[in-house]
């Protein structure tokens, strides 16, 4: 069963995500600028859609227990080197 990922912008550029799976769910505070998400996305998508496309990455990667519960969009690359150019091809 796929994670149900829940985006809401709570004030410009900040996120809060619910990812709801297997009976239990986890709450994240994301942030992205303007200048983000328009990087990351390729200039192709809001910022909600960025953000819950970047929750579909990582919980390729691991459970949504293992995710911050509080950061900026761009640190994903910190841990995934391979993050912004993914997210660019899958939204192409």
């Amino acid at each position: 069963m796929a994670a149900e990922i829940d985006v809401r912008e709570t004030d410009p550029g900040r996120f809060v995500v619910t990812v709801r799976e297997g009976g239990s769910q986890t709450v994240h505070h994301v942030s992205a600028d303007a200048g983000d998400v328009r990087r990351i996305g390729g200039g192709t998508v809001s910022g909600a859609e960025l953000v819950r496309r970047s929750f579909e990455f990582l919980l390729e990667r691991e459970p949504k227990e293992s995710i911050l519960g509080r950061f900026a969009l761009p640190a994903i690359g910190r841990y995934f080197a391979e993050y912004e150019r993914e997210m660019r091809s899958r939204l192409r």
